[in-house]
Order: C-alpha cells, then structure tokens, then sequence
C-alpha cells in the first residue's frame, strides 16, 4: 500500500516564478546551483530533512487566503511540496498559478498525528472553501 505524503516546507523561502526574461522574483536570490528533483525527496524524505534544497517545476496551488504559500508540482504524478513563508513577509499572487518556479527552502520532515491532520484539513477546506471529511484520515501520515 502507498503511503500518502503531504508535501510542505518551512522556508526561508527563494522563488523565481516564470524563468523567462520576465521572471517575477520573490524573496531572497537563489544560492544552491544544484536542483533536487521532487521525486528523489519523495524516495527518502530523511535524508533531506533539515537541508536546504532547490526544487523546480510547476506552480500548481497557491495560497488563496493570504497568498503565503506555493505548491510545485513533482516530476512524477501526484507528488508537490508546498513551501510555506510566513504571513506577510511573501505574498504569492493568484496568478503564478501554472507558471514554472525554482524555489529554495529547508526542508522539514514530520509524522502528523491524527489530530493533527484533522486540523490541518479543516483549516485548508476553510481556505479553499471545498468539503472536509475527518473520517477519510485514518492513521500518522509523514509530511515534507
């Protein structure tokens, strides 16, 4: 059986939306030259906890309540990190949305509790303004 992965880190957050000549910079400039592909921190989550990383591929979520985080999608299906930056001190615009970004950020590995994820659901269900259902947890869950 797969184990579900939720995807996010705790960043001191560099972003580069759109990687064209009209790239939009968000945060700090990029350090790490090299890029981790989302699929190799998926494959052994421990071995990047703590680390910074740079990450690249699709904007496929971003934060509609305060703009405070992004989600980049994987290079394999069903896999993204969200990195999250704290309130007001990045606000992603809706419209990023699609674009390709290289992010950089520590990664954080944890093992949420059933509460936890619970509460965690909820809250993004009010932000995204989408149904929740609590039953559908059932067991810790790891979370980049």
């Amino acid at each position: 059986m797969r184990r579900p992965i939720v995807a996010c880190l705790i960043l001191s957050l560099v972003a580069t939306a759109g990687l064209s000549a009209a790239a939009r910079k968000f945060g700090k400039p990029i350090t790490l030259k090299d890029t981790t592909k989302i699929s190799d921190i998926y494959a052994s989550p421990d071995q990047f906890n703590g680390k910074r990383v740079r990450v690249q591929g699709p904007i496929v979520d971003v934060c509609a309540e305060r703009g405070c985080w992004i989600a980049i999608g994987s290079d394999q299906e069903f896999q993204a990190l969200r990195f999250k930056v704290e309130d007001g001190v990045i606000v992603f615009p809706m419209e990023i949305k699609g674009q390709t970004a290289s992010v950089e950020g520590v990664l954080t590995v944890a093992t949420l509790s059933v509460a936890e994820q619970i509460e965690q659901g909820e809250h993004m269900a009010k932000e995204k303004k989408t149904p929740f259902d609590p039953n559908t947890v059932n067991g810790p869950k790891t979370s980049i």
